[in-house]
């Protein structure tokens, strides 16, 4: 298990703190899309077919070699779980974000994350290492499910800026 000090582990997590960032980008620049197209499924599937695209290139470019097909169709079925996943994550996002608001939404998100996160930490599912949940995790979890309910009674009564 990395430590906290771990010079590769921080810049993991700097990474990941960087991806994370974009997250409430993609959500507001998907709702305005949504709302430009006419619907939010259509920017929805713009969003998708982008992404896709990128890919694409940057497979390209790195001259990636063939998948290995075989393999991944005698595997378990939710091998093919994340794309349904992402789509539903980019509607939800569409839908609820310009909602919400994009703090709300995002810190419900992590939340979410997090529990389903330990979840499979715990009982090591989908090739990840069996990580017990013990009580810095349960707590760490609490103090997000704390931050969405505060974020979320700091703003009940603030009239919402549009």
């Amino acid at each position: 298990m990395p430590t906290m000090f771990n010079t590769n582990t921080l810049l993991m997590l700097g990474a990941a703190v960087l991806a994370g960032a974009v997250v409430p980008f993609q959500a507001g620049a998907n709702a305005a899309l949504g709302r430009a197209l006419g619907h939010p499924l259509w920017a929805s599937l713009v969003s998708l077919g982008i992404g896709a695209a990128l890919v694409i290139a940057v497979m390209l470019a790195l001259r990636v070699p063939e998948p290995a097909l075989g393999a991944a169709w005698r595997g378990p079925c939710w091998l093919w779980a994340g794309g349904a996943a992402g789509a539903l994550y980019v509607v939800t996002a569409l839908v609820l974000a310009p909602r919400l608001g994009a703090a709300h939404f995002i810190v419900a998100v992590v939340a979410g994350q997090m529990a389903v996160s330990l979840l499979i930490d715990h009982a090591g599912l989908m090739g990840f290492a069996h990580q017990p949940v013990g009580a810095g995790r349960v707590i760490g979890l609490l103090l997000i499910v704390a931050g969405m309910l505060v974020t979320q009674m700091a703003s009940a009564g603030a009239p919402a800026a549009r």
